[in-house]
């Protein structure tokens, strides 16, 4: 089995084991809005043009919306999630030796 597929199948572990009640805007990419009429909203998260606060301007959006929506779909930036838990992973071991 390639590595590659190996990694994936312990971050895909990993994720599946979040408890998602509390989830960092920072890791949020993009929020996959489908409404009560079928139509869908792709929302960039991050997006440069915009310089409010992300959860603000997702609380704001729900809020407005909240009687049309279907479903909130929430996809995570895993490159990011990975390397950084990677990253205090890795400063938590050495520290704890």
């Amino acid at each position: 089995m390639p590595k590659e597929n190996i990694e994936n199948d312990y971050w895909e572990e990993i994720l599946d084991n979040v408890d998602y009640d509390y989830l960092p805007i920072e890791y949020v990419s993009t929020v996959i809005v489908t409404f009560l009429d079928q139509k869908v909203w792709e929302i960039d998260v991050h997006n440069k043009k915009n310089e409010d606060d992300p959860a603000d301007i997702i609380a704001t959006f729900l809020d407005e919306y909240n009687d049309k929506i279907d479903t909130v779909d929430f996809r995570l930036d895993t490159k990011r999630l990975q390397k950084d838990v990677t990253k205090r992973t890795k400063r938590f071991l050495k520290l704890n030796k």
